[in-house]
């Protein structure tokens, strides 16, 4: 396909929505307009350029024959010493002269005269006429009046000693310029109107053409940017348009996938909500059955109630929460000092990791380390690496296989560094790249990878930081979270009240 004929799957084939030529440029007015109308100033610009030394050139060339003319006159006349009168007159209507006379060897001798000539108006003296002065002389003589009588002397011979003196009426040399400007006039409005075609086709075929497709993609895309069958097709130029059009290809492409993940990500939303709704409404009548739990005396249920009552409480916090925040946003981290040690517990305990028959769980957390965190947040943050971490070492069947998952965490400063590592399969090369981004991240067939989504969400909000780092077998996270800042204005204004 070439810029000039689109494809019938192309944008520019399809048929135009309702207001689709709102905002379409009149012909004359839009770019192919305005291209020739540029063109035809410029050639003609450029012919002005042209015209201007030319016309100067004619008046001299003019000159510079009369004084030929009027030399072989001259000659005719000195060569004969008896010469009838008609025959003076015409040889000086020849030369176009009243009077013509020669200076040689520092002698003037008057060879004809016509009449008693009238006064003269200029004297030219052609080798004493330069450029700008030839340009200036040419438009004055163009811009007098009739009328004028001009005195023309300038050397005939190569060696400048014979000298021609010349004078005539302006009127004729007046007449030769107008005629002159006349036809230059005419040649340069049919050269500037052909140049000014073919560039204008030639821009046109090159430039106007694929610019006014891209334009026309653009419009039709941006009417139904989910259309597949609107992306444009570039048309394999190598250059600068044929680069525009597969970049603008590319980002249709791009934005069409977007659109629809975004669909497909409402779609979802509306269906979690639903769910969500009904499920809000089946774990309050768990927690209520609960409570009752904690009536029973048997010391076993008095030690896991209170476990099961804290876990029904989140599920419907979070559940609530979906509700409250269907726009896929979390609601800012309500920070607080906890003991990361026994929140680590909470989730083990949740996955049922110290009584797990293949999966040894190690809690590395010193009961002395404290963090400024969010508690169910984290919490989801941990429950989420932690639940990812027995699920793939679940997937191994070999009883010889080591099965260990451990948390371990350290201060540094204001930063808490917490490493969740387990001796699983590890994160395929494949998943690294868009490991934290939703449906797309997952590391095992029918996952979704929303989980490491919503983690790597929650820790952005404390303001720390989540990554996936190398530490030998298995996979290790990295969580980093930041105590809050201190505002030490404010800190020093408290104390000194």
């Amino acid at each position: 396909m070439n810029s000039t004929t689109p494809a019938p799957q192309d944008a520019a084939a399809a048929p135009p929505p309702a207001g689709a030529g709102e905002g379409v440029p009149h012909r004359l007015s839009g770019l192919s307009g305005k291209l020739l109308v540029l063109t035809i100033v410029f050639v003609m610009l450029a012919e002005v350029f042209v015209f201007v030394p030319s016309i100067a050139n004619f008046r001299a060339n003019w000159l510079r024959d009369r004084l030929l003319v009027a030399d072989v006159a001259a000659i005719a006349l000195d060569s004969t010493t008896d010469i009838a009168r008609d025959t003076q007159d015409q040889l000086l209507a020849r030369a176009g002269a009243i009077t013509i006379a020669v200076r040689q060897d520092g002698k003037r001798k008057l060879v004809a005269m016509k009449e008693m000539p009238p006064e003269i108006t200029r004297v030219v003296d052609i080798p004493a006429m330069t450029a700008p002065m030839a340009i200036a002389a040419a438009f004055e003589t163009l811009l007098a009046g009739d009328g004028r009588i001009l005195l023309i002397k300038g050397p005939v011979d190569e060696a400048g000693t014979r000298i021609i003196e010349v004078v005539l009426p302006e009127d004729a040399l007046r007449k030769a310029l107008f005629v002159y400007s006349r036809n230059i006039l005419l040649l340069s409005l049919v050269i500037s109107i052909i140049a000014a075609i073919m560039v204008y086709l030639s821009l046109r075929w090159l430039i106007v053409r694929p610019l006014q497709r891209l334009r026309e993609s653009m419009r039709r895309f941006s009417a139904s940017p989910e259309d597949p069958g609107l992306i444009i097709r570039p048309s394999g130029r190598n250059d600068e348009i044929g680069d525009a059009e597969a970049r603008f290809a590319a980002m249709q492409t791009e934005l069409a996938d977007m659109l629809g993940q975004k669909r497909h990500l409402a779609d979802l939303g509306l269906g979690v909500s639903k769910i969500n709704h009904d499920l809000r409404n089946i774990l309050a009548s768990a927690q209520l059955f609960t409570e009752r739990l904690t009536l029973v005396p048997d010391a076993t249920v008095q030690r896991l109630a209170p476990k099961l009552i804290a876990s029904l409480d989140r599920a419907l916090g979070y559940s609530q929460a979906v509700l409250a925040y269907g726009r896929a946003r979390e609601a800012p981290p309500q920070r607080r000092l906890i003991t990361l040690a026994r929140l680590v517990d909470d989730v083990a305990e949740l996955l049922n990791l110290p009584n797990h028959p293949a999966i040894a769980f190690e809690n590395q957390v010193a009961h002395a380390i404290e963090i400024d965190a969010d508690s169910d947040q984290l919490f989801r943050v941990l429950l989420n690496l932690a639940r990812n971490a027995v699920q793939a070492m679940d997937g191994d069947a070999d009883p010889n296989l080591v099965r260990r998952l451990s948390i371990k965490a350290e201060r540094r400063g204001a930063v808490v560094d917490i490493l969740v590592a387990d001796t699983g399969p590890g994160v395929p090369a494949r998943a690294r790249e868009h490991l934290f981004k939703a449906f797309q991240g997952s590391t095992r067939p029918g996952g979704t990878g929303l989980g490491l989504a919503i983690a790597a969400e929650l820790v952005r909000a404390h303001g720390g930081a989540i990554d996936l780092v190398d530490l030998g077998a298995g996979a290790t996270f990295r969580i980093q979270i930041p105590d809050r800042p201190v505002d030490l204005e404010a800190a020093r204004r408290a104390a000194r009240k």
